[in-house]
């Protein structure tokens, strides 16, 4: 890959650092939560974008992964495994230290699992859902694909929703903080609030540097030609059905990772996390931003989400929001990024004559 290539990378970093001065300067460092909880939206977004734009595959159930990251996450630390105590695997797990001993609420002895073993099988979870679960659905194309997803987000939704296990419809609350590293815990507390925004955007522009490498190589010119007509990639030798099972399944992996660590981020998780709305937003965002444009999908999914974080646009975000994509879909299909000013003016003005 050129060097030039990765200068867009290079510039997300000084905007990441540019970010947190100007919220020092201005005093307004209360927006590094938003910005935070939109960098972990964004990678979900940027996940689904190569699904979508590259291997032509839509997904109306990307909510379901992030909350089978986040819900499992938050589940196997909060609750207590006491009960359980004398069960041989309860034992052999915390003999090999991945089982965290402390009181709940009330003072009683409560153990749990730690963050990272917790993490560790929330993501494998995700990224197996989606192996099965793509193994029949990816033979689908069109809008029967989209209604397939979507009834695997229905169910996800559903079971979270019904299960006292996830909280029904309260959710999970009291998550713990993660450990990532001696000097960085992922977690809502005022004094981690900017390491954790530099953590958030670090692992987004290491996201997006994978992707970007993948689009750029063998493999992301197999994902191009399946796009532009998978009958056509079949005859040139290209196994279409894995190629696309494995982007389903990173794509899994990437809204997984952001699930957890925005559960714990947050200290919780409710359903609506996993709902349709959610996975319709995604998909939504990705089209604004431009399903072959990356950087068109990044700038978008982080910015307007952020913009629906802090509640600029109200009761009425639903409605901007959505004039924003008939928008983009009337006047620059191929995203905001390819919107052409002058023919749009020229449109408008003489009603598209020379």
């Amino acid at each position: 890959m050129k060097t030039r290539n990765y200068l867009p990378l290079i510039g997300l970093g000084v905007l990441m650092v540019a970010l947190h001065l100007l919220t020092v300067w201005t005093g307004t460092q209360y927006y590094l939560t938003q910005l935070t909880m939109s960098a972990y939206y964004g990678l979900v977004i940027i996940g689904l974008g190569v699904l979508m734009g590259y291997a032509g595959q839509i997904s109306i159930g990307h909510a379901g992964f992030f909350a089978i990251g986040g819900y499992l996450a938050a589940a196997l630390t909060t609750r207590n495994l006491e009960p359980f105590a004398q069960n041989w695997w309860v034992q052999l797990l915390d003999k090999a230290g991945v089982i965290v001993h402390g009181q709940d609420i009330y003072g009683l002895s409560q153990m749990t699992f730690t963050p990272w073993l917790a993490c560790i099988v929330a993501v494998t979870t995700a990224g197996l859902v989606a192996l099965v679960i793509g193994i029949p659905v990816l033979k689908l194309k069109g809008h029967y694909l989209a209604m397939a997803t979507l009834g695997f987000g229905t169910i996800v939704y559903r079971i979270f929703l019904a299960m006292p296990y996830f909280g029904e419809s309260d959710g999970i609350t009291e998550v713990p903080g993660f450990d990532m590293l001696p000097f960085l815990t992922i977690s809502g507390d005022m004094s981690h609030r900017v390491l954790n925004f530099y953590a958030s955007w670090t692992l987004l522009i290491v996201g997006m540097l994978f992707l970007i490498n993948l689009i750029g190589s063998r493999v992301g010119r197999a994902l191009r030609s399946l796009h532009s007509s998978e009958e056509a990639a079949e005859a040139s030798g290209i196994n279409a059905g894995r190629f696309k099972l494995k982007v389903f399944v990173l794509s899994a992996i990437y809204a997984a990772v952001a699930g957890v660590l925005l559960t714990h981020y947050n200290g919780g998780i409710g359903p609506s996390e996993a709902s349709m709305a959610k996975s319709v937003r995604y998909v939504a965002l990705v089209a604004v931003g431009g399903m072959l444009n990356l950087w068109g999908t990044l700038i978008m999914g982080v910015g307007l989400t952020f913009l629906s974080l802090r509640g600029v646009f109200g009761s009425f975000d639903d409605a901007v929001f959505g004039t924003i994509l008939i928008l983009v879909m009337l006047f620059s299909p191929e995203g905001i990024l390819g919107l052409k000013l002058r023919p749009l003016l020229r449109q408008l003005i003489i009603g598209g004559r020379a």
